[in-house]
């Protein structure tokens, strides 16, 4: 375990953050740090696509307690909640931060200090849900939290749908990717994909950004308490009246340079911001829809990570 005895970012030097700075920094503004390339003018205060701006905006942070168990372990993820998001995903069960970007502003040095904070409440990570329209900001805090003493996995908690340059340039700076991967490649589930979520090229960014979080961290690497310290995690939320297109990515993850990343297939949907009223995402997953699509993960030999069983 010595190899994991210290985050990535701790072993950056001072040219290899002004490296990564430099580099966020050239996409910040015209923005092209997604896969959408809006081109936002964001610092003159213009948002883009996403609805993030010139600064970095906070809807929660706090200790987690419900993602996959080395994630959370026994003391909490250090979560850190952004405003907004690339996707626009119907069915979205954040949708007042994902879709209406509830939430506050804050500096790089006072997100540096929810990092620490996060730290000393005894956090097992640093978990970024939707950070990508604030890498820039970002890397900056964490430089200043690592300055001050912040020593804890940093975790990139991602829809999948981003540019594989970008995850390439994280590479030093994450070592933990937990990233989404909501549909495969067969042209239903690229329809479903536009219908649902908005973009039509979903698959076609997310499986290489997938594949270079996986080049760059691996299987999941647990430490002697069970907690994760590095590798990938995949996670795929089963929709309702959709098993084909759960099915479909199966497939592809399993035909992947990263099939030996860890899956987490989650039965958890609940029909939230716009699905009420539009069948059949207007209700629960079926027991039949998941035994089906489990299954299938058992065929393809998918039996690293958790099956989340229903209600």
């Amino acid at each position: 375990m010595e190899r994991l005895s210290r985050p990535s970012y701790l072993e950056l030097s001072a040219a290899g953050w002004r490296q990564k700075r430099e580099f966020f920094a050239g996409l910040f503004s015209p923005c092209r740090l997604c896969p959408r390339q809006c081109g936002a003018e964001r610092a003159a205060g213009r948002p883009g696509v996403c609805q993030a701006g010139r600064d970095v905006k906070v809807a929660a942070h706090n200790l987690h307690f419900g993602e996959e168990p080395p994630i959370s372990g026994a003391r909490g993820s250090g979560t850190v909640f952004f405003s907004g998001c690339t996707l626009r995903c119907l069915f979205c069960q954040n949708y007042p931060i994902s879709q209406f970007a509830n939430g506050e502003l804050c500096s790089i040095e006072q997100l540096a200090g929810i990092f620490l904070a996060l730290q000393r409440r005894g956090a097992h990570n640093i978990n970024l849900v939707s950070p990508t329209p604030y890498l820039h900001h970002v890397v900056a805090a964490l430089e200043s939290a690592a300055a001050r003493g912040l020593a804890i996995p940093f975790v990139y908690n991602t829809s999948g749908y981003e540019r594989v340059d970008v995850i390439a340039g994280l590479e030093g700076i994450v070592d933990i990717f937990l990233p989404d991967l909501k549909y495969g490649p067969a042209a239903d589930s690229q329809r479903l994909g536009l219908e649902l979520s908005g973009v039509n090229d979903y698959v076609a960014h997310a499986e290489p950004a997938i594949n270079e979080m996986f080049r760059q961290t691996g299987a999941l690497q647990l430490d002697e308490e069970g907690i994760a310290r590095r590798g990938t995690v995949i996670r795929h939320l089963i929709i309702p009246g959709h098993a084909a297109n759960s099915i479909d990515v199966l497939g592809t993850i399993a035909a992947s340079p990263f099939r030996a990343a860890w899956l987490s297939l989650m039965s958890q949907y609940f029909p939230a911001h716009r699905a009420p009223g539009r069948p059949p995402l207007d209700r629960r997953l079926r027991p039949d829809e998941w035994r089906l699509v489990r299954d299938e993960a058992l065929k393809l030999g998918l039996t690293e990570g958790w099956f989340q069983e229903m209600d």
